[in-house]
């Protein structure tokens, strides 16, 4: 069974930084794509960046681009999304997320995911 475990969200003023974390067990990242979403109240889920664990190829949303960056600790088992100069924008619940099976790209649709997480909460204030 595969299982997905978000920690690190936390409430932090604007222009700081937070590393989000995302444990895997009973699942091995070799060939499979992760991700990061997100969503805020009121608004859609939406993709934060993917990553090819093949490669470490990732993508990135145009508007975090720049700031934010996903890397992941193979030996770990250890997704992380380290988020910098955090907007209140940013704010929402944070997910990740990983495909079922060997993952060619970087994609950025939900539904090309098969296993999430429960999501930590990340609160920016102004």
């Amino acid at each position: 069974q595969v299982q997905l475990v978000e920690s690190g969200g936390d409430s932090v003023q604007a222009g700081g930084s937070l590393r989000l974390s995302c444990a895997a067990s009973g699942y091995t990242y070799s060939g499979v794509c992760l991700a990061w979403f997100r969503q805020a109240p009121g608004k859609e889920r939406e993709a934060v960046g993917s990553i090819r664990t093949s490669d470490g190829r990732t993508t990135y949303i145009a508007s975090v681009k720049g700031r934010f960056t996903i890397s992941q600790d193979k030996a770990k088992n250890t997704l992380y999304l380290l988020m910098n100069s955090l907007k209140p924008e940013d704010s929402g619940m944070y997910y990740c997320a990983a495909t079922s099976g060997t993952c060619y790209g970087t994609p950025m649709r939900s539904n090309a995911y098969g296993y999430w997480g429960r999501g930590t909460q990340v609160t920016v204030s102004s």
